[in-house]
């Protein structure tokens, strides 16, 4: 248990699947206590359940423009991981509507946006960290997802803005991006693994099953209280795989 996160209060968007999930658990089980946040009441309830006292559940759409607010303004956490998002739909770009396209910029910049904006007005306390989930997509595009990668940079732009203003109004607040790679580990990764790999062919798909191990949400969430328990802001954006963060410049 790392006495930087023991006793603190976290607070995890899109806590209730996937990545989310994997980085409530792992900052429960270093002492943290958790707010989970997402829409699923019932998954929400059996992470709950798995995690006890230290969890606490806050069925909400992270989007809203008024749950931000609300939510730092009771909890004041010192540790915010902005991980929810909707998941794209897996088609290229010419069977894509403007409302498709823009699926994830309405969801997961909109919520990424709020929350940041929270976190600077309150202000929270100097020493707290703010960890926005971005996408490796960010960096390489993904033809079969629409507006998701552009979303995805805006995440990590939107992050390095925000701590620019933190470090020039002293608020002492730590600002980070994390780009995990495409893995088959989650629901949302498995669909796109699996898209890929049938747009390029049967090599493809052989060659992606002797490839690295997937990312696992046990191994992102190890990656982020690792990042919080960090030395500090050394780094603005980090990529994230199987084999750990790398910092990118």
């Amino acid at each position: 248990m790392s006495d930087q996160i023991a006793g603190t209060t976290a607070l995890v968007t899109g806590a209730s699947r996937g990545f989310g999930r994997g980085i409530a658990t792992a900052l429960s089980r270093a002492g943290a206590q958790v707010v989970g946040v997402a829409r699923d009441r019932a998954a929400l309830d059996e992470l709950r359940a798995e995690l006890g006292g230290s969890f606490t559940a806050i069925s909400a759409d992270a989007a809203d423009p008024t749950v931000a607010g609300q939510l730092i303004d009771a909890y004041g956490p010192a540790i915010l991981v902005l991980n929810a998002g909707a998941t794209p739909l897996p088609r290229p770009i010419h069977h894509h509507t403007w409302e498709t396209f823009s699926r994830n910029w309405d969801t997961d910049v909109q919520h990424v946006f709020n929350f940041t904006r929270e976190a600077l007005l309150a202000p929270l306390d100097p020493g707290s960290t703010v960890i926005a989930l971005s996408s490796g997509a960010a960096l390489r595009g993904s033809p079969l997802s629409g507006g998701y990668a552009g979303a995805k940079a805006a995440i990590r732009f939107l992050t390095a803005y925000a701590a620019e203003e933190s470090a020039r109004a002293g608020f002492g607040i730590r600002f980070v991006s994390v780009l995990p790679q495409l893995t088959a580990a989650t629901a949302l990764g498995s669909v796109y693994v699996a898209a890929y790999a049938a747009r390029q062919g049967g090599a493809a798909a052989a060659a992606a099953d002797q490839g690295p191990p997937p990312l696992t949400p046990e191994l992102v969430g190890q990656a982020i209280t690792g990042l919080v328990t960090g030395p500090g802001p050394d780094h603005g954006a980090y990529a994230l795989s199987a084999a750990g963060l790398r910092p990118l410049t």
